[in-house]
Order: C-alpha cells, then sequence, then structure tokens
C-alpha cells in the first residue's frame, strides 16, 4: 500500500498478483519475477498465472496444495485434480513442492525455485471420461451412490489373490517383509479426517480382533499438534479420498521423520499421499465428482479389511481358512449393495417423511456408531440440516433429552450382539413420541412392529453391516438434500479435496 498498490478486493490472491507486478521490470523476465514473488509467499498455496502481454503462457507454482498440469497436443493445461483434466487429456504431470511451471502451447518446462531444471514423468490416468460425467443421472453424488457396487468389486479384483487368499498393492506386501518385523509393530495409528476419519473408526474394530495388536484413530488435524508415542514399533495407516489432504499429509510426514511406517490408502493414483508413503492401497473406485464422499467411503471400509487380511495373514493371527471364507463373503458384498439400491424408492419416500424436519438424531452401537456418525454428516453436508451422531448407550448421558413429539431419529439395529439394547433405545426415544427411523435386518418382524418407517438390510457377515448400512444413509441425505433444492453435488462452503490447514 505504501508503494501504491491498490486492492480491489479483500481476498488474499490478489496479493500475490501484486508481488509479482513489484518483482517485474525492464530487465526482469516474468519468470523470474514470478519466482522471487513465490519465495514471500507463506503458507499453502496452488497459483496458476496469466500474463498479460503474453496471451499464450501460463506459469504455475505449488506448496502444500496440490497442482497437476495436463498435457496435450498443441495444447496444454493446469488443474487441481484429475478429474478437472479428462475431457481433454489423460496425459499428465504431477508438481511437487516448491516447483514452477512454464506452460505454452509447445510443451512444458519445470523449476525449482532457484530456477534449475526439474525431469518430471507424464502419467497416464486410466479413468475415462465417462467416469467424470453424470450418464443420465441428476446429480454426481446419486451416480456415484449407485456406482458402489462396480466400484467396490473394482477395489476387491485390484488387490485380491484368490489363489492364495491374501492382498498385494503397490509396496503394501513388502512393508513387513516377515512375520518377526509385523510382530515387532506394538501400535497402529489410522489417521484421517472427515469421512475418511468414520472409515478409520470402522475399521478400529476389525483390526484389533485380526491383528491383536493396539489401534488407535486420530483426526489428522489434531494429530499433528500432539506429540503422539511414534517410533520404529509404529504403523501409520492415513486414509484420505484425495490423497492431498493437508492434515493427513503433514500427519504423515511428521510420522515419518520419527521412524514409523505409513500405509496410505487413497483414490487418487500418484497423489501428495501415494507418494510420501512407504506403501499403499487404492481404493480403485474411479473419480469421485461430488463433494459428498460415497463410494469412497465404502472403498475405505473395504480396503481396510484388505490390511487386516495382508497384515493378519503375514502375522499368523488371520488363518488361511478364515481368509478364504471371510474373502468368499466379503466379494458377496457388491451383490448386496445392489439388493439395498433397489429399495431406492422406498427410501426416498421415507426421506420426503423427514425433509422438513429442523434437525435429526443418528445413533447406533458398535462399529455401527461411526455409521451414525457418517449419516449425520452427510445429512449435514448436503441439506444444510442439524444432525448428530451418537452412541446410542450414550443417550441416557444427555441427549435423550432433546427428544420430544416429532424428533427425527434413525436407528441402526441389525441382527448382531447390539441387537437387543439397540431395540432398548428404539423403544426409550419412542416413549418420547419420536418419529423413528430403523435400519434393519431383512426378516427382522419385531422391529417393524414398534415403527412403520423401516429399510431392510441383507444379511451379512457379522464385520460387513456397517459398509451395507452406510448405502441406505447415503441416499436419506441425498433425497432430502434434493427435495430442499440444494446443490447436491456443490454443498456450499466446502471443497471435495480440503488442500489447506
Amino acid at each position: 500500500l505504501k508503494k501504491g498498490h491498490h486492492f480491489s478486493s479483500e481476498t488474499d490472491t490478489e496479493i500475490i498478483a501484486h508481488l509479482i507486478d513489484e518483482e517485474l521490470g525492464p530487465r526482469t523476465p516474468t519468470l523470474q519475477a514470478f519466482r522471487k514473488a513465490l519465495h514471500r509467499l507463506r503458507g499453502s498455496f496452488a497459483v496458476a498465472m496469466l500474463c498479460e502481454g503474453e496471451p499464450g503462457t501460463l506459469y504455475a507454482a505449488r506448496s502444500g496444495s496440490p497442482l497437476v498440469l495436463g498435457l496435450g497436443e498443441g495444447e496444454n493445461y493446469v488443474a487441481s485434480d484429475v478429474p478437472a483434466l479428462l475431457p481433454y487429456t489423460k496425459r499428465v504431470v504431477f508438481l511437487e513442492d516448491g516447483e514452477v511451471a512454464v506452460l505454452d502451447r509447445k510443451g512444458v518446462q519445470v523449476h525449482d525455485l532457484s530456477g534449475k531444471a526439474v525431469r518430471r514423468e507424464a502419467k497416464t490416468i486410466t479413468w475415462t471420461l465417462a467416469m467424470a460425467e453424470k450418464a443420465g443421472y441428476k446429480h454426481f453424488m446419486l451416480k456415484e451412490i449407485f456406482e458402489q457396487p462396480r466400484a467396490l468389486a473394482d477395489t476387491l479384483r485390484g488387490h485380491l489373490d484368490l489363489v492364495k487368499s491374501n492382498v498385494y498393492g503397490d509396496g503394501a506386501a513388502e512393508l513387513f517383509k516377515s512375520k518377526a518385523e509385523i510382530e515387532k509393530v506394538d501400535k497402529i495409528y489410522l489417521v484421517a479426517c472427515g469421512t475418511s476419519w468414520h472409515a478409520a473408526l470402522v475399521g478400529k474394530y476389525f483390526l484389533e480382533r485380526d491383528l491383536k495388536t493396539l489401534v488407535m484413530v486420530e483426526q489428522a488435524s489434531e494429530f499433528r499438534y500432539r506429540d503422539p508415542i511414534l517410533d520404529k514399533r509404529s504403523l501409520v495407516v492415513a486414509i484420505s479420498q484425495s490423497g492431498e489432504t493437508a492434515d493427513t499429509l503433514t500427519a504423515i510426514r511428521n510420522a515419518k521423520a520419527k521412524g514409523a511406517k505409513v500405509l496410505a490408502i487413497t483414490n487418487v493414483v500418484d497423489s501428495s499421499i501415494a507418494r510420501e508413503s512407504d506403501a499403499v492401497l487404492y481404493t480403485y473406485t474411479g473419480p469421485e465428482i461430488g463433494v459428498a464422499a460415497t463410494k469412497t467411503f465404502t472403498a475405505q471400509i473395504v480396503t481396510l479389511h484388505l490390511v487386516g487380511l495382508l497384515l493378519g495373514r503375514k502375522k499368523g493371527t488371520f488363518k488361511k481358512e478364515e481368509a478364504e471364507a471371510f474373502l468368499h463373503e466379503l466379494l458377496e458384498v457388491p451383490g448386496k449393495i445392489e439388493e439395498v439400491l433397489k429399495q431406492s424408492e422406498a427410501i426416498r419416500e421415507l426421506a420426503l417423511k423427514y425433509a422438513h424436519s429442523a434437525d435429526c438424531l443418528f445413533i447406533g452401537r458398535g462399529p455401527q456408531f461411526p455409521i451414525a456418525l457418517e449419516g449425520a454428516l452427510k445429512l449435514k453436508e448436503i441439506s444444510y440440516l442439524h444432525a448428530e451422531g451418537y452412541p446410542a448407550g450414550e443417550l441416557k448421558h444427555g441427549p435423550i433429552a432433546l427428544i420430544d413429539h416429532g424428533s427425527p431419529v434413525v436407528a441402526i439395529a441389525l441382527k448382531d450382539e447390539y441387537y437387543e439394547k439397540m431395540a432398548s433405545n428404539i423403544q426409550e426415544v419412542l416413549s418420547r413420541q419420536a418419529a423413528v427411523l430403523v435400519l434393519a435386518t431383512e426378516g427382522d418382524k419385531k422391529i417393524r412392529e414398534l415403527t412403520g418407517d423401516v429399510i431392510y438390510l441383507p444379511k451379512a457377515h457379522p464385520l460387513l453391516p456397517p459398509i451395507l448400512s452406510a448405502v441406505p444413509l447415503q441416499l436419506f441425505a441425498y433425497y432430502i438434500a434434493d427435495h430442499r433444492g440444494h446443490d447436491v453435488d456443490q454443498p456450499r462452503n466446502l471443497a471435495k479435496s480440503v488442500t489447506v490447514e
């Protein structure tokens, strides 16, 4: 301001343009001015710049936030993620932190901030343009919900060795080369944000059983500010749909600095988290365009099952016969999701009954508690209704005070070890005149006697129902949001990939 610069907005982005302008001069080339301005920036950013006097040239740089270059024929592109490039090219280059790119019609040059040329190999994306189109669906989110049978089949197909009843992945099998090595691991951290954190919470229930090892679930945004006990005996499993989540990326860097091994679970090949981890299991669901995660969530749970299978088989806590039986059940999950999706019209009708509520309480026990959290998050994200997920056993410790006539409650009460207590919780809220929607196991007539609003799920292996119960809750949130007239794919104030801290 003291040098006469006048700002026309309040966004910090405009400052970058003024910094570049300050560095430009008769003897200062644009690229040099761009690099000098970048040296003065702090924090995370991804920048693409077009100069008035150079209409055929783009300048781009990144630090902390993702940036990908698209390579075309006589044309080149820059974007924050791969799906945006699919209509134009499948050949991409991923910029690393501290790198600068210059793009024109002839090609792309990459440099570091000192000006030294950097060689970057182009990658070919296997996703198709059709994967990034709505294909007749009203919204991407609805399409992605209905894609889950195919998506989870691809997740399994991408990693399973059915002959050996084992799992393979990019470096995953070599993460621990022997039983002795994996037995040294005395703690596992599942680190994630948002929906991925809910997948991690589900994973804790079966990973401790599969591996007989302490498993802790951490929100990456908090984990990075603590001083957790991390050493060579620690395994960090970093879960991120985009592979670019800023807090998760920082968490794994801190973990590696302390000697921990890092296994990534992500949907995006060659993303930052995938590149910086020791090994990676990709979910292989294809691009997910809708901001609210659906198919990547259920695929993350499936992939965590594969982690348990991979490490449990090597450690000896997951016997071959058990693995064969479990794999058979796991392979049936896509077909069972198809059965759930056949009820979509009935779920829509139920959702419309609750569409004008002011709030909603989701309850579950055991591994269904994280699904209650996820159901509440989906409703919040896209319908803008206040919703909370709670362990059903905690109702009497406070939340039940909110229940009165017509209060909406979504209860997950499947035929499992928690069933009787869940039935009791449902009776508790019904006695206070709540409006209750129940997810139940097919054939359960007792629940139907309690409430008429029931969505039935197919019977499945005791560890697999959380995958199935997530699907009707996704549809429930979608139909409410659509009925209320909201932009389901781009909810307000949210981004698909959270690349800022």
